[in-house]
């Protein structure tokens, strides 16, 4: 059986290695072994392989902490699920492999869809319905502004609210994302910059905003606090920009507004909500380019997920060789062998971000 694993943590493109490893046992009771499809590429996946992530998982290990995949076999007391099924893989199962057998416990059969979408269920999505409940009087109607709004949380962020009835302001870095962000259902979406709070505040006139998301930091917080009506909620769950909060105090006193901090690592209850996001929403995330597993994962091209957002690499680790090897593939395999398909994404950072382009 191929899998990913690393031998020390370090930066992806260096501490990776594709190893052959044996095959998983049958399911004892109550577990049922799972052949994976795609597993995702998140800034989630990438710090434990470096080392500065809450899990720090044993040496050597196999990595990815989310996943979809089809039932193979299910072991004695297993009643709710058949072979065939398809379910997520349990967050931090490792699951950059090709078979692996799980607890059947919490494992819930999901509804047919693209398996690439259906991966990355288990993290983004779930983290962006939480975020949504922090606002306890947040009513149909009104608005939620949130950075990062690209991101896959953020796109997240703009499908469950709408299934809720919510209107969301989402700010970006470019212009050319707007009519993107339009198009699966972002009410307002504005460029980040100095004159966002008065756009905004022309925009939406005297309509409540008692939520803003912040997975930035930096003067973008300041711009999504300014925009909150009084009372109104602060939730900060990421800092892809890399510095410190940056607030302006008198937006504090004048809205008597409550910043606070979320973690999805603790507190997403790993059933109720993947599931709920499946059945509740049409999540999307746009899928740009195919490339065959035989390209190495060391290649520039390959290297540019590790330091972006979601992708979702095709489990199917057979034909994926390092660059040092040499192998190279042509246009006639192209259809033949396992790809990694790569999830949409601007430049490459300096640094991991899980921010949009």
């Amino acid at each position: 059986m191929r899998a990913v694993q690393i031998k020390a943590f370090g930066p992806p493109t260096e501490v990776l290695h594709l190893v052959d490893l044996p095959e998983p046992p049958r399911p004892a009771a109550g577990e049922v072994l799972v052949g994976v499809e795609y597993a995702p590429i998140n800034l989630n996946d990438l710090s434990p392989i470096q080392g500065v992530f809450l899990i720090r998982p044993s040496l050597p290990s196999i990595v990815g902490n989310e996943g979809v995949g089809r039932i193979l076999a299910i072991g004695d007391a297993v009643d709710h699920l058949k072979v065939g099924d398809r379910v997520l893989v349990p967050l931090y199962a490792f699951s950059w492999r090709e078979r692996l057998v799980v607890p059947a416990t919490g494992l819930f059969s999901l509804p047919e869809a693209d398996p690439r979408q259906l991966a990355m269920l288990g993290i983004n999505p779930p983290t962006a319905s939480l975020l949504l409940d922090e606002a306890p009087d947040l009513k149909p109607c009104e608005w939620v502004v949130q950075n990062a709004a690209n991101s896959g949380v953020g796109r997240s962020i703009i499908a469950i609210g709408k299934a809720r009835g919510l209107k969301t302001i989402n700010l970006v870095r470019r212009p050319e994302l707007i009519s993107k962000l339009q198009a699966i259902g972002g009410d307002l979406v504005i460029v980040d910059d100095d004159g966002a709070v008065e756009r905004i505040r022309a925009a939406i006139g005297k309509d409540r905003v008692p939520l803003a998301v912040d997975g930035v930091s930096g003067k973008s917080s300041a711009t999504i606090a300014g925009v909150l009506s009084e009372f109104g909620t602060l939730v900060v769950y990421a800092r892809v920009g890399g510095g410190p909060v940056m607030i302006n105090p008198l937006d504090l006193i004048a809205s008597a507004s409550s910043p606070r901090a979320s973690s999805s690592t603790i507190r997403i209850p790993r059933r109720r909500y993947p599931q709920h996001c499946a059945n509740a929403c049409r999540l999307s995330l746009p899928v740009r380019f195919a490339y065959p597993s035989r390209e190495s994962i060391h290649s520039p091209r390959c290297v540019k997920p590790f330091f972006t957002r979601s992708a979702a690499v095709r489990c199917c680790f057979r034909s994926l060789k390092l660059r040092e090897q040499g192998v190279n593939h042509d246009r006639r395999d192209r259809n033949r062998i396992p790809s990694i398909c790569v999830g949409r994404r601007g430049r490459v950072r300096r640094g991991p971000s899980d921010r949009g382009p």
